[in-house]
């Protein structure tokens, strides 16, 4: 569902590109406002801003700017009757702008564009997932929700931030599966980065309080790896 707010005080305006929004056929939630304060109440997330730059009041440039201060990714793209004000938009990040009468063909080809950023976007910050089919039951993990998997007998348990989940899983399978931010550190186990609080050269602390078997002979391959994970904002400093 893409988030797009459209924000120009003439309501036939408003309405207007709504109804070309709706004409894309594109999975859509929409709000309409009259003002750039009526906007920026809430300081709430869209994907796609549709501001228009001569507002009474707040005018669309004013409002970008206050946007940007707590929302850097949203997708702002101008209306306006004036083509001098666009040049001045571009320096608050503004996607592109559309000129008022706007007409449908040059609508569509800024939105579509505007859609495959928004897409491109989401994708880069969807968070990483597991579909595990349990003994007892299957589930959706949220990678960042593991805190580690252990292999017993013919099986696995994944220790999560909730619950431990048993599933008929090869660890190789796993580790191919899991993530770069996760490492395995013995025959038995493979261990979230993201949940490390500790290490010797033959023990991982785990956030939880566990401790894991790390192979001394890993502890080389360990230490590197998991440096460069703090390094790319992966973790605190342990």
């Amino acid at each position: 569902m893409i988030k797009i707010a459209i924000c120009d005080d003439e309501k036939v305006i408003r309405e207007h590109i709504a109804e070309l929004v709706e004409k894309q056929g594109a999975n859509c939630q929409l709000e309409l406002f009259a003002a750039g304060d009526d906007l920026l109440a809430g300081e709430k997330h869209y994907d796609m801003i549709f501001l228009d730059i001569q507002m009474a009041g707040r005018n669309g440039i004013e409002t970008a700017r206050a946007i940007r201060k707590y929302d850097e990714q949203t997708v702002i793209i101008f209306v306006t009757v004036v083509k001098e004000y666009v040049f001045e938009a571009f320096d608050v990040g503004a996607f592109n702008y559309l000129i008022k009468p706007i007409k449908e063909e040059r609508f569509k080809e800024v939105f579509d564009n505007a859609l495959k950023s928004v897409n491109r976007r989401q994708s880069k910050t969807a968070e990483p997932t597991l579909f595990v089919k349990g003994t007892k039951h299957s589930v959706l993990l949220k990678q960042k929700e593991i805190l580690y998997v252990e292999n017993k007998a013919n099986r696995v348990v994944i220790h999560t931030v909730k619950e431990e989940i048993e599933a008929w899983y090869a660890l190789k399978k796993l580790e191919e599966e899991l993530g770069s931010g996760f490492y395995r550190c013995h025959r038995a186990y493979i261990v979230n980065m993201g949940h490390i609080s500790g290490y010797t050269n033959d023990m991982i602390d785990m956030d939880n309080g566990d401790r894991i078997y790390l192979t001394k002979d890993k502890y080389p391959e360990f230490v590197k790896k998991y440096m460069r994970y703090i390094d790319d904002g992966g973790a605190a400093d342990v």
